[in-house]
């Protein structure tokens, strides 16, 4: 990841140039430590290279990805409402301003709503998107300049699982923190936990979180109905899990043979998450040529052997509840869309 965090207020050619991708010897680092351990992993930011985030972008249109449009579905219908809860005065003082940081923004499409509504509510926002991928970034100040007047955008190019974050904080304001679209299913519940812990102290009292929440498996929502979001019939989501295999090629000249390795996914019932794994079809060695990480590397692969891609932890309220207790946050109210599978949650840091 960057070590350094990137702001800007929007891009150009020259800005772009500013906000490089994750190092090599960073990639190199985290593949030597996922692939030598037992078992096998990569972790889950390998997979936002630029075709990765193209990939992802048309995951969240397909019909079997009910996630994104649940959530949307939401801002829509509660998006004034959300708001006003987030802007609600303390003792004598009026309703404040509103500034806008968004974690694992993407392409910012949901956040629109959010953001347009802002926007009548208060007539000017400054938002604050921060992602891993410039290509993301780019395509969201792109729409948003082109669609919302009113909103200031100040990228910043950052890994905010490990970085503090500056936060532009405006005189007057108080920071409405986005953490949507279910991204902290991806972390195990300690690192769930540290990630909102982190980003609570760099919030005032009173300041506002909206965290997006995938719901468990329930009488309303099948194991199946959850288990085809992430293995789609179009096999988008299998070639943005083997993505992350071509991009080791590239980037690193590691020979994986992509056809060999099958995407898989299950539910993990004991753990409540889902769970993708690339898993070889057949023995192969791959290798990997020195890099500023170590020497060269072959790893071995036995047939049925899996890389564990990625998790994705699904919520009841009371585990909602209880994480958000832990990082420094009071839970305020929950809106579910109507068949119950998907849920955001306002909280105030305390």
């Amino acid at each position: 990841m960057p070590t350094i965090p990137a702001v800007v207020d929007s891009f150009s050619p020259l800005r772009e140039s500013l906000l490089a991708p994750p190092p090599i010897d960073a990639v190199a680092a985290e593949v030597r430590s996922g692939l030598t351990s037992s078992p096998k992993t990569l972790s889950p930011w390998l997979f936002y290279d630029e075709e990765g985030s193209r990939l992802f972008e048309k995951i969240t249109e397909l019909p079997e990805y009910y996630l994104t449009r649940a959530e949307r579905n939401l801002f829509k219908q509660h998006a004034d409402e959300i708001l006003e809860r987030a802007c609600e005065p303390t003792g004598n003082d009026p309703a404040p301003m509103l500034t806008i940081i968004e974690l694992g923004a993407g392409t910012a499409t949901k956040t629109g709503i959010l953001l347009a509504a802002t926007v009548r509510r208060q007539r000017t926002v400054v938002y604050q998107p921060v992602d891993v991928s410039v290509t993301a970034l780019a395509e969201a100040t792109e729409n948003i300049r082109a669609n919302i007047p009113g909103v200031t955008v100040r990228c910043q190019v950052a890994d905010y699982t490990s970085q503090a974050l500056p936060l532009n904080r405006l005189p007057d304001t108080r920071t409405l923190a986005l953490y949507i679209g279910s991204s902290i299913g991806n972390f195990s519940p300690d690192d769930a936990r540290d990630v909102l812990r982190n980003l609570r102290a760099q919030l005032l009292p009173g300041d506002q979180l909206l965290l997006g929440t995938d719901l468990a498996p329930a009488e309303s929502k099948s194991v199946a109905h959850l288990i085809a979001a992430y293995n789609d019939a179009s096999g988008t989501t299998a070639a943005f899990n083997r993505n992350v295999l071509v991009r080791l090629n590239r980037e690193l000249g590691a020979n994986f043979e992509i056809d060999n390795f099958e995407h898989c996914v299950q539910w993990n019932a004991r753990e409540s998450r889902i769970e993708m794994h690339l898993v070889a079809r057949a023995a192969q060695p791959v290798r990997i040529p020195a890099n500023a990480a170590g020497p060269a590397l072959t790893i071995h692969f036995a047939p049925g052997e899996s890389i564990h891609t990625e998790n994705s932890y699904k919520f009841t309220l009371d585990r909602i509840r209880d994480l958000l207790r832990s990082a420094g946050f009071s839970l305020s109210h929950t809106w579910k869309n109507y068949e119950h599978v998907f849920a955001v949650n306002l909280a105030t840091a305390v």
